[in-house]
């Protein structure tokens, strides 16, 4: 079992319009309805390439009472949300179908109790006694420690668990200190994290303050890892137009997909990128087009420099 953890989790609104343009009313086309957040997101992924995944986090209010309805409809996906007495937060995606850009909307989530904060951390050494690996993702909703993740990151390694963190500022500058197996920052966050906007540079320096292996999302130019055993690029064969919001949620699920099904490194980065390519496609994040992921699989090039090592 994969287990996914989203502290912040969302009900995401897709809406789709022909033209965005400022300061004018807008008719929407279309809106799709989604159980969200990043957690979230990976554990649809997962769940459509076939793993058993189980999905905690908090949800409360009736925004969270949707969440989990439509998590019901969700084959593979195993819901452990813990109750909070707030309401789950909304995100909202605007595409632009005549640019296919995306303008997103993202309210801050629930401000959640210390009793709540510790009902979670109870919940969560238990749901790891039967995880192959984890993945903490997202933004951290108020009222939850700065350095939650740092801990969570012990307590997965102190359980022999790998994880996987995707997060972004403070939260992952501090848990980075607690030497998760797997950072996937975008070039942004990595910039962020270690004052470089030098990819093959902040990766290294993201080594050196603790994390085991470092996946740089890179847009259009594909993936960037390094780790002991050298440095690699993933590049899809070519650019993908369409809505990239949860192109990177989707290579973290590639990256634990190929962790749990004993990949090397090059067939989980290019199983990543793939994925990350083909989600681009899908009507909105957690999904993926299915015949692109195939096509694509066996056209990323992945190239290593030994010499990161």
């Amino acid at each position: 079992m994969i287990l996914t953890v989203t502290l912040n989790t969302a009900l995401d609104l897709t809406y789709r319009i022909p033209s965005l343009r400022p300061h004018a009313s807008h008719r929407v086309t279309e809106v799709t309805e989604r159980p969200g957040g990043k957690g979230l997101n990976v554990a649809r992924v997962l769940a459509a390439l076939g793993h058993e995944v189980t999905a905690t986090g908090f949800t409360g209010g009736a925004t969270g009472r949707a969440v989990q309805d439509q998590l019901a409809y969700t084959p593979g996906v195993v819901d452990a949300l813990i109750p909070t007495e707030g309401s789950t937060r909304r995100t909202i995606a605007v595409v632009d179908t005549t640019t296919g850009d995306t303008t997103q909307l993202n309210e801050p989530g629930p401000a959640i109790t210390p009793a709540e904060w510790s009902a979670f951390q109870e919940a969560y050494e238990d749901l790891l006694r039967s995880a192959s690996a984890v993945a903490l993702c997202g933004s951290l909703p108020p009222g939850v420690p700065v350095g939650a993740y740092a801990q969570l990151v012990r307590t997965a390694r102190a359980s022999a668990v790998p994880v996987l963190l995707d997060t972004s500022g403070e939260p992952l500058r501090r848990a980075v200190a607690a030497r998760p197996d797997i950072i996937k920052p975008n070039s942004d966050e990595l910039a962020e994290l270690t004052g470089s906007h030098d990819p093959l540079q902040a990766t290294r320096d993201a080594r050196r303050r603790g994390a085991h292996t470092v996946v740089a999302s890179l847009g259009t130019e594909g993936l960037l890892a390094e780790n002991t055993e050298g440095r690699w690029r993933a590049t899809p064969p070519h650019r993908v137009r369409g809505n990239p919001t949860g192109a990177g949620d989707a290579a973290v699920a590639g990256l634990l997909s190929g962790l749990v099904d004993g990949l090397h490194w090059p067939g989980r980065l290019a199983r990543a990128a793939a994925l990350s390519a083909a989600a681009v496609l899908a009507p909105v994040a957690g999904e993926f087009d299915r015949r692109t992921y195939e096509e694509l699989l066996d056209q990323v090039t992945v190239t290593r420099d030994a010499s990161a090592a």
